[in-house]
């Protein structure tokens, strides 16, 4: 029964061969998986496997990088000291989870390198939500409210990730974006309880994030080619939307208690079902982020190759400095 399910969808121009599994060795992986064992980077996988975990590290590193762009335009501009230090320790936060998350997609075989030139030709993909502007310190607040938020409710359950190097890494991870997160409901906090302009901002910024912030979780399940397999083979412990569902249940409270409306007509309690049900997401938005058309697409993706370009001294001298070394090594 589990061989049935490794049919993937038909192949795309350019798209690798389907690999035939060996059978005995997939019949032990998967009894590996059902006995919550993790997978270390030396043991046999099937490649969908290996596929799939580069596909979602790679992205997750992706949007650890891109994602400090939307916020460090915020450091010089931040209301006080004390809230330009929090932010500058965030932004270093990203970067660190960047690198740990690029570290673990190197153990699958591919270079860190291999995966940074696929961001800067445009062809790997990272987090939607990261291609929508900062208009106002209050959006600061709602990326780490709502976006980091949303991060955490899908990260916790990756510390219980199959692969043993992604699970290691998401366990740190985790413990900081926590903190990210409470960074940006005190700044909702105070603003919410400031002047009627303030308020206004914060309201203005919680309208702006919500439905975005919703999207972040992935397209829903009966969309998704990835999910069903990425659960069955407990890369994923819930689906794109129950995780949805569960941020909707945590975080409505929250605005209530800010004394702030979330932009749906449609939000109401199920008493019977006991969650929120809510409005339909404006799918044709996603797909159109993802394709390179959200309102900063192009200004995050110039940010990023000017800075990779910046930076090719450091690496040329770091490479040098690292090949002298090993020929004086050699020499002694």
């Amino acid at each position: 029964m589990y061989t049935q399910g490794l049919a993937e969808p038909p192949a795309r121009a350019g798209a690798p061969e389907p690999v035939v599994e060996d059978a005995e060795q997939l019949r032990r992986f998967e009894a590996r998986i059902d006995a919550e064992e993790k997978i270390e980077p030396k043991d046999w996988m099937p490649a969908a496997y290996r596929r799939t975990l580069i596909r979602q590290i790679s992205q997750h590193a992706h949007s650890e990088i891109v994602g400090m762009l939307p916020e460090g335009n915020w450091i010089g501009r931040a209301p006080s000291l004390q809230r330009k230090l929090i932010l500058i320790a965030k932004v270093q936060d990203e970067g660190g989870h960047g690198a740990y998350l690029y570290s673990a997609a190197e153990t699958l075989g591919v270079s860190r390198a291999e995966l940074i030139d696929q961001l800067l030709a445009g062809t790997a993909k990272y987090s939607s939500i990261f291609n929508y502007p900062t208009r106002s310190w209050a959006d600061i607040g709602a990326i780490g409210w709502l976006v980091d938020g949303a991060a955490i409710m899908n990260q916790i359950p990756l510390c219980r990730c199959s692969y043993g190097p992604y699970a290691r890494a998401m366990t740190r991870v985790c413990k900081e974006e926590s903190f990210h997160q409470r960074q940006g409901y005190d700044i909702m906090l105070k603003l919410a309880n400031g002047t009627p302009a303030q308020k206004r901002m914060a309201q203005d910024a919680l309208d702006r994030w919500w439905w975005p912030s919703l999207m972040m979780f992935g397209p829903p399940d009966t969309d998704s080619q990835h999910t069903a397999l990425s659960v069955r083979w407990k890369i994923k412990r819930f689906t794109n939307d129950e995780l949805r569902q569960k941020f909707i249940d945590f975080t409505v409270p929250q605005a209530r208690y800010l004394g702030l409306e979330v932009p749906d007509p449609e939000l109401r309690w199920d008493e019977q079902g006991r969650c929120h049900r809510f409005g339909e997401i404006d799918w044709s938005e996603f797909h159109a982020v993802l394709k390179g058309d959200g309102p900063c697409n192009r200004e995050r993706m110039l940010a990023r190759r000017d800075a990779h370009e910046a930076g090719r001294w450091v690496r040329e001298a770091a490479l040098a400095h690292a090949a002298k070394h090993r020929r004086a090594a050699a020499m002694a």
